[in-house]
């Protein structure tokens, strides 16, 4: 099998998505910008939000699942009065109302869209029903019976609101789409609603005013974005720490438990360091830990 060519670079970049593109795009930028030989990215934008997208580059997309898993917060406008084939105002109209309400409605109705409740995607969305993306059948005209889906939703506030639409700001947990909760608030308040805009302001530990332009990124400024990277263990941030022996980390590096001093509860996640820097992302088990992802930095 042929060998990825590039570079072995290690980090992460956060990018300030721009409007009108995909996140595949920003990472394949990326990549080409540093010539880098493996690149992820630790959750979808839609083209028309943007926002925080964090690139990962080498070793630092075993750590892509604690970016996804983590907390994100959206800030986002909701129209009122229309209900769109995409939740967004990319779509097409497909039903309208008269009726618009009121800031102390809205506020009112907030409550039932935080903390555990469960969640219908939108039907242009990256869920897969029978194989398939949900938003390659939508666009083939299927009608789509997605499945509701438990979300996390830590908050939910109105920032502004006047007759004809509502700022609001949600944070959540994995999995959310804020197109749906747009479209859930508008059938709740009988006056629909679609997003006219989004952005993510912050993804774990990475926040938007972090982020490098897209436009910044060229291979002709390449030692300049190289600059812009974060260490790999920037993504733990939430994770205990714990340090390894010499032995440990010769162990953990074979893929078999090794020593670390520090304690945990039994099987948490944490992650593991040595003299050397990051050794692993595993599961701590009373002064062992059983490495699940091995760092080969």
């Amino acid at each position: 099998m042929a060998r990825k060519k590039g570079r072995d670079i290690t980090g992460w970049l956060i990018v300030d998505k721009p409007a009108g593109i995909t996140s595949t795009s920003v990472v394949n930028k990326v990549r080409w910008a540093l010539d880098a030989r493996k690149a992820g990215h630790a959750g979808t934008l839609d083209p028309d939000a943007t926002g925080v997208l964090a690139v990962a580059l080498g070793e630092a997309t075993k750590t892509v699942a604690t970016i996804t898993d983590a907390f994100k917060c959206y800030d986002f406008l909701v129209t009122w009065g229309a209900e769109t084939t995409t939740d967004d105002a990319s779509g097409e109209v497909v039903r309208q109302s008269d009726s618009r309400p009121l800031r102390a409605q809205v506020e009112a109705a907030l409550g039932e869209f935080t903390g555990e409740i469960m969640q219908v995607p939108p039907q242009f969305s990256a869920v897969r029903v029978d194989g398939a993306r949900a938003y390659d059948l939508a666009r083939e005209g299927e009608e789509l019976e997605l499945a509701a889906r438990p979300l996390w939703v830590e908050s939910l506030t109105l920032l502004e609101a006047d007759e004809h639409s509502a700022r609001l700001e949600m944070v959540c947990g994995k999995g959310g789409y804020v197109r749906s909760i747009a479209r859930d608030l508008g059938r709740k308040l009988g006056c629909l609603g679609h997003v006219a805009h989004l952005r993510r302001t912050w993804s774990g530990p990475f926040d938007v005013e972090d982020g490098v332009r897209f436009e910044d990124i060229d291979r002709d400024r390449q030692d300049w974005v190289e600059s812009q990277l974060l260490p790999l263990e920037t993504a733990l941030a939430d994770l205990p720490m714990l340090r390894a022996t010499p032995d440990g980390a010769r162990r953990i590096r074979n893929g078999n438990p090794g020593e670390v001093t520090g304690g945990a509860e039994w099987g948490e996640l944490v992650w593991v360091a040595d003299a050397a820097g990051p050794v692993c992302i595993g599961r701590y088990q009373g002064g062992m830990v059983q490495p699940e992802r091995v760092f080969n930095l």
